[in-house]
């Protein structure tokens, strides 16, 4: 017969030991764990053809070196050659068991997940969606009835299943960006060391944050053992900064929030307990009908806000860089070089960081959603509307939210994705969502045109970019990417007030990124514009007769129909492919060459457009091809420029085409 070691693992009083008791019949004994003073259980039964060996773990809350029981239990789970871990819960206190569960999953253990108590749950009007769970977790969940054996033949024959072919349910874990992102920081190092790989790198990971004695003694003997500690005190002090707690409790936090997000997804349960300051926000927050409304809500305050706050500071530094543009022109005369520092670099840079309050106030805005947990339940809010319109049930909206920020890392977030086509699809919905490096657009046309409704222009164009990215995906989903999604959990952290330093830690980490664009790719684009501005390949003086006028003219045909048929725009639209913030550095060149330049780029722009065109326009640059470093994004994680360029496809014949319907439809309608 085959043997399978079985371990039996769990909370106090769920029933663990009746389990136990129940299988094993008379065929048990009480002996004490080699070296410990604890004592073991062990037992034996067949069951088909394999014969068990089951081991009934000593009851504990945690995997911690707090006590010898739980030393004990992570020691079986990690050192003994268990084939299979039973994970017995109480289906009516769920929450508080899945704690325990969350760390078996930390150290990769093969797990099946045994519902005790299903008749106090019931009665507590708890229902548990078995097979949503059981998905979710990527193991088995199992309804049993440890009193009369209900349910006990599909264990043993889930367990024998199991044995052929373990889960590492470590991969299921899904915690916060922030913490998880200094995690896989944390383990890039660890997996350099094989000796540290006997368990999963996260596990050793999460310990050593906890400062687990044991995990320590057991690093310190590894050759990478100063880089690890090094990395551990800088993540340690990173955390502490930002959550103004100690890492210990980060982890722990984040641990509860995927418990928190498992329970959301697939328990239907009433509150039966006093409502917390968090039970009742969300009441109104994730309502199924009144979230959508609150998220417009907040989100166009949020952008109310960042243009009323930002337009003082943006003509601040407008006046600086005109300013700065006179004292050099005086200073150099008139010449290449003045026209290249002053037109090329100042006008095109400048005309950049113009922007810059506007993009520091949304990045402070939006850290301090995600800190105080609102941007989770935003995700949470976007997931019903994609469930029922889309039909995409899984992870893609995490990077689509992420998409707010930057394209870039919102791609490599798909990583976490277990179903590929899922993945793909993610990656061609994620170019929809208006990155920041499209926010210096949105503030030239808004200004030009829409200066009394800012906020409601702003909310406008963005939400135009989920809509136009839930149709396609509902397009995508019924032609390239058939088939079922994979369900996820979604966290769901309690609401808090963010620590000031932590914010303006993100927010800092985010514009970083901006200002690091500024000094390479515009830069660079900005000098590349002004030298093909100033070359005339059959000579005069007529900026349209420069070589980037012959460009923009060929090109311009093209999007007349979108009502942006100038030269102009055709370069803009062109350059933007570079990285987005180009197109205002473009009209911030070509604002410099041309002769009335009074009112500089805003001028230029009232002069080649009209407020519907101008719409057209900003709705074109949303949803076209976002930059290079996207395409090379998905050509990275892809392993291939099909998808790639398949992207590309995507982005600019749905850019056309709703551009196309806005001009066209807005002209028959008179506006």
């Amino acid at each position: 017969m085959k043997k399978l070691i079985v371990g039996l693992a769990g909370n106090p009083n769920v029933g663990k030991t009746t389990v136990f008791n129940q299988l094993t019949g008379m065929h048990q004994h009480v002996g004490n764990w080699p070296g410990k003073t604890v004592e073991r259980a062990e037992g034996h039964f067949n069951h088909g053809e394999y014969e068990y060996d089951i081991v009934d773990l000593p009851g504990n809350y945690a995997l911690s070196a707090h006590s010898i029981e739980e030393i004990v239990s992570r020691d079986f789970i990690v050192d003994d050659d268990s084939d299979v871990i039973i994970n017995v819960v109480d289906a009516a206190n769920l929450e508080r068991n899945l704690y325990l569960t969350v760390q078996m999953m930390e150290l990769g253990a093969n797990l099946i997940l045994a519902l005790n108590m299903n008749d106090f749950a019931r009665k507590k009007e708890h229902f548990i969606n078995i097979d949503l769970m059981s998905e979710l977790l990527g193991f088995p969940v199992i309804e049993i009835n440890a009193k009369n054996k209900e349910g006990f033949e599909e264990l043993l024959t889930q367990a024998e299943i199991a044995s052929k072919n373990p889960i590492d349910s470590s991969e299921k874990l899904s915690y916060s960006n922030d913490v998880k992102g200094h995690l896989m920081d944390l383990q890039a190092i660890i997996e350099q060391d094989e000796n540290l790989l006997d368990v999963p790198s996260i596990w050793t990971a999460i310990k050593l944050l906890e400062k687990d004695t044991i995990v320590i003694e057991k690093v310190q003997k590894s050759p990478k053992q100063s880089q690890i500690m090094a990395e551990v005190d800088k993540v340690s002090t990173h955390l502490r900064d930002v959550y103004k707690e100690g890492p210990e409790e980060v982890i722990a936090n984040a641990r509860y929030a995927f418990i928190d997000g498992l329970m959301a997804e697939a328990v239907d349960r009433p509150s039966v307990e006093k409502e917390t300051m968090t039970d009742k926000i969300d009441k109104i927050v994730t309502n199924r009908i009144l979230a959508p409304f609150v998220f417009i809500i907040i989100m166009y305050a949020m952008f109310q806000l960042t243009f009323t706050i930002g337009a003082p500071f943006q003509e601040i530094i407008e006046s600086g860089f005109t300013l700065l543009a006179d004292v050099v022109g005086s200073y150099l005369g008139e010449g290449l070089l003045s026209s290249l520092i002053c037109k090329g670099i100042i006008g095109g840079v400048g005309g950049v960081l113009t922007f810059l309050p506007i993009i520091v106030l949304m990045f402070l805005f939006l850290s301090i959603l995600e800190d105080s947990g609102y941007l989770a339940r935003a995700a949470f809010t976007l997931d019903i509307v994609m469930h029922k319109i889309v039909g995409l049930h899984g992870k893609a909206f995490i990077p689509m939210i992420l998409g707010f920020g930057c394209g870039v890392p919102a791609i490599m977030a798909t990583r976490t994705m277990e179903n590929e086509g899922d993945r793909m699809l993610a990656m061609m919905l994620v170019p929809f969502m208006s990155c920041t490096a499209r926010l210096p657009i949105y503030g030239v046309f808004i200004a030009a045109f829409f200066s009394d409704n800012k906020g409601l222009m702003l909310l406008l164009i963005y939400v135009l970019g989920i809509v136009v990215a839930l149709v396609v995906a509902a397009i995508l989903k019924r032609t390239m990417f058939k088939g079922l999604s994979t369900p996820f959990v979604m966290e769901l952290p309690s609401y808090k007030i963010p620590s000031l330093k932590g914010v303006l830690l993100h927010t800092w980490e985010k514009v970083k990124g901006f200002l690091r664009k500024a000094g390479t790719v515009i830069l660079v684009c900005s000098v590349v514009l002004w030298a093909l501005q100033n070359i005339y390949p059959w000579g005069g003086s007529d900026p349209q007769m420069s070589l980037l006028g012959i460009i923009g003219t060929a090109l311009s045909p093209i999007f007349a129909p979108l009502g942006f048929g100038t030269w102009q725009a055709a370069v803009a639209i062109i350059a933007g492919l570079s990285a987005k913030e180009v197109v205002v550095a473009t009209f911030g060149t070509l604002a410099g060459m041309e002769e009335d330049d009074e009112e500089g780029i805003t001028q230029l722009i009232h002069d080649s457009f009209t407020p519907l065109s101008a719409f057209s326009f900003m709705a074109f640059s949303l949803l076209y091809t976002p930059c290079i470093a996207a395409i090379g994004a998905i050509k990275k994680e892809t392993n291939s420029f099909k998808w790639a360029m398949t992207m590309c496809a995507i982005t600019i014949v749905t850019a056309y085409i709703v551009s196309f319907l806005i001009f066209q439809i807005g002209t028959l309608a008179g506006f």
